[in-house]
């Protein structure tokens, strides 16, 4: 294979071989860009489907299988339309994030703040014993996996909001259901989360907590729950929940998980805090998931 790659290179003066080699190198990495760009959401699995379709158009051709070399010739012809249109929000996400890494200082300020801010609507909902879901997108585009989109918002992220929108008044409509941040901006209010299928799921786990996990489970998200019976705060992550946690525990796990995703891509992620206790929510065999309660 070395040898190969080095007779790419045989003939060619200093400077086309270097401009073959940055060639390949850009190549490379707008490749594996576009891999991390679409790791942990559907498009992942779409993209493996538009794999196994141009090893069958080969295949197809090899074997001299004419009709099915026919059909797929076809498709492969408007296959670009096809990748827009079924990649057409990472493609979005992609640009906007080219556009965000322009100012990465200012927005790690800012996402900072957000935290602060979600952190201290946590601690003031848990000490009122108010039920909430906070739900933060990070690549994965969370409307695909709502159930109920709720209601539309475009607001900044602040403690008093956060706490507004989860007290249970006959006249607020927004607390039932999960807030969704994302870019670092209040986007969605009433959402309701795709529930686990895991029927091992702790019982003493209620549905909020069922719809954090269910969502962190489908996507990359990052969910802060605060429950209403026991006022205890959660986090969920890739389908793991950490219990009953303080404000600075939570602050330290949110930052490690976003540092991780914009700052670690390619080296080893920060530790989390060494308190934040991880478990699969799956402690008991046989357990049965609980009904409705708000958990």
């Amino acid at each position: 294979m070395i040898r190969s790659f080095g007779a790419l290179f045989t003939g060619l003066s200093v400077r086309e071989a270097l401009v073959a080699a940055a060639d390949i190198v850009i190549v490379y990495y707008v490749i594996y860009r576009a891999l991390l760009l679409i790791k942990g959401t559907r498009a992942a699995q779409m993209l493996i489907g538009l794999v196994l379709v141009g090893v069958m158009f080969v295949a197809s051709k090899l074997l001299e299988l004419s009709t099915l070399s026919w059909l797929l010739d076809n498709l492969i012809n408007y296959s670009i339309i096809f990748f827009i249109v079924i990649f057409q929000h990472d493609i979005r996400r992609g640009l906007t994030r080219v556009g965000a890494n322009l100012f990465s200082g200012g927005r790690h300020y800012e996402q900072t703040e957000v935290f602060e801010e979600v952190v201290k609507a946590a601690e003031r909902l848990s000490a009122a014993r108010v039920g909430a879901l906070i739900c933060l997108e990070r690549d994965a585009d969370l409307v695909e996996y709502l159930n109920q989109p709720g209601e539309v918002l475009d607001s900044k992220v602040t403690e008093e909001l956060l706490v507004a929108i989860f007290l249970p008044e006959p006249e607020n409509k927004l607390h039932d259901g999960a807030v969704i941040i994302k870019n670092l901006r209040i986007v969605r209010a009433a959402a309701v989360l795709p529930l686990s299928p895991n029927a091992k799921l702790d019982k003493e786990l209620g549905t909020r907590h069922r719809a954090a996990v269910g969502v962190t489970e489908e996507t990359d998200a990052v969910v802060v729950v605060v429950s209403e019976e026991r006022g205890a705060i959660s986090l969920c992550f890739g389908g793991n929940i950490a219990r009953d946690l303080d404000g600075a525990t939570l602050r330290k796990a949110m930052l490690g998980l976003f540092q991780k995703q914009t700052k670690h891509k390619t080296s080893r992620p920060p530790p989390l805090p060494a308190e934040l206790k991880l478990e699969r929510p799956a402690a008991k065999e046989g357990a049965t998931p609980p009904a409705a309660g708000e958990g």
